[in-house]
């Protein structure tokens, strides 16, 4: 198969990547605003470069489909958070932009890589299938645009029934090579790895339940995804739910219960001060996003995850302590040093422009 890979240099997409160069029988393609400068690791790929957030892209995106047995669209921002409407145009607009493209094309499959942070909000701890509506949580960024994704999916099955849509909604997706990346994301620019090591206590509301998933098992889904053309939508989990317990234990730190609604004051002052980047958005879907029931993947793709969610979290931690990287922009080192120095020369990472 030619199968198109969108964000292919990220989190999911080197996983998704490596995973479908193991079949040994694939065209693969890499799109990529920042492309590697080693070609890409261990996968034969032909690369090509692509900025979501343009319409110009869309010729370049025309060509690099065309042919293609499958799209995989993966890529998405979290960066900068203060920049909401380069976040809309990346991640809906993107989404726009791909599927114009694929209809262009003429291209038979398109994976979508949706989320749980599509779901509206959860009455209990029950997991949920995937008929749960996809309405999202009003006062998270990320979770309205991955709503807004699949609303232009729904209008592009009811205009064409040429192109199988494939919708995958993991939970939150982990792998030790994405340490440089959370820490980026997570932690201010001045806080050294190290202090990963140092948590006395864990200040969160005990009622935290979040599904997890490691970054290979959903490659693994998507590879099945595409070998059976199976269309509609996948939840995809591993267990058990992540509690603020397997949180403070494995950072072996003691878990002190504070109410999110107190949390929420001090995290908004601190992102509106420019101190970290993680907007109040990420704590409200945390405590209201449901958790996931995966029955359909397993029945249907034969598909089950093989790490276990506790296994993923401590791999991830361990990956933030160790700045663990995977050879890619997106993917790339991350040290003090260096994100103090672009602290100086490009702005907040929170507000700065691309290069």
């Amino acid at each position: 198969m030619r199968i198109a890979v969108t964000g292919a240099t990220g989190n999911i997409g080197t996983a998704v990547l490596h995973r479908l160069a193991e079949d040994g029988d694939h065209s693969l393609v890499g799109l990529a605003r920042r492309l590697p400068d080693d070609g890409g690791g261990r996968a034969p790929v032909e690369w090509v470069g692509a900025d979501l957030t343009d319409d110009a892209c869309l010729p370049e995106l025309e060509r690099a489909f065309t042919g293609a047995d499958a799209v995989v669209h993966l890529a998405w921002g979290f960066q900068p958070s203060h920049d909401l409407h380069y976040l809309e145009e990346l991640g809906v607009g993107g989404t726009r932009r791909v599927l114009t493209a694929v209809t262009a094309a003429g291209v038979p499959h398109l994976v979508h890589m949706s989320s749980i942070g599509a779901y509206s909000p959860k009455r209990d701890d029950t997991p949920v299938d995937e008929s749960w509506p996809t309405d999202g949580v009003p006062s998270s960024r990320y979770s309205v645009h991955k709503a807004a994704a699949e609303r232009l999916l729904d209008a592009h099955e009811r205009r064409s029934t040429t192109t199988t849509i494939t919708r995958l909604r993991p939970g939150i997706v982990g792998q030790r090579a994405a340490g440089s990346a959370l820490l980026r994301y997570g932690v201010p620019a001045f806080v050294p790895a190290a202090v990963l090591d140092h948590v006395p206590v864990v200040p969160l509301d005990r009622r935290l339940r979040v599904p997890m998933v490691h970054a290979d098992d959903v490659a693994d889904a998507i590879a099945r995804v595409l070998q059976q053309s199976a269309g509609g939508a996948f939840n995809l989990t591993a267990e058990p739910p992540i509690t603020t317990a397997l949180i403070a234990e494995a950072l072996g730190a003691r878990s002190v219960h504070v109410p999110s609604a107190a949390i929420r004051p001090l995290m908004s002052l601190a992102w509106h001060a420019r101190l970290q980047q993680v907007d109040t958005g990420w704590l409200d879907m945390a405590f209201s996003l449901p958790l996931l029931d995966s029955s359909r993947a397993r029945r249907e793709l034969g598909w089950s995850p093989r790490v276990d969610a506790v296994t993923v979290l401590h791999e991830v931690l361990e990956g933030m302590r160790e700045r663990a990287s995977g050879g890619t922009a997106a993917l790339r080192v991350r040290t003090v040093t260096g994100a103090l120095r672009d602290a100086v020369t490009r702005g907040p990472v929170g507000q700065r422009d691309r290069p």
